[in-house]
């Protein structure tokens, strides 16, 4: 079982590139990504405890420099299409 965060990057404005290229090197960062809104970047990070995920937020995403300020985000559960389809056919042959 793993443990899934998202972290929510707010950047200077010309180091966001730099950046992202940086946390995507990280180990446990699975993807980032550029955004619109009031974040400039999206990190998923994925570990095998919560441990983990703390020591690769804390510890080595904040030690990159050009992030302004961040929110992490732990996931609890993950829904994904082929879930949400299978549950609707569960019953459905019989």
């Amino acid at each position: 079982m793993s443990v899934t965060a998202v972290v929510l990057i707010k950047a200077k404005t010309q180091e966001i590139n730099k950046l992202a290229q940086s946390l995507a090197e990280l180990e446990g960062v699975t993807e980032v990504y550029s955004v619109a809104g009031r974040y400039d970047l999206v990190a998923i990070v994925r570990a095998s405890r919560n441990d983990e995920i703390a020591d690769i937020i804390s510890q080595r995403m904040h030690q990159v420099p050009g992030i302004v300020d961040s929110e992490t985000l732990i996931s609890f559960r993950v829904y994904r299409n082929s879930d949400v389809e299978a549950g609707f056919s569960l019953g459905a042959d019989e």
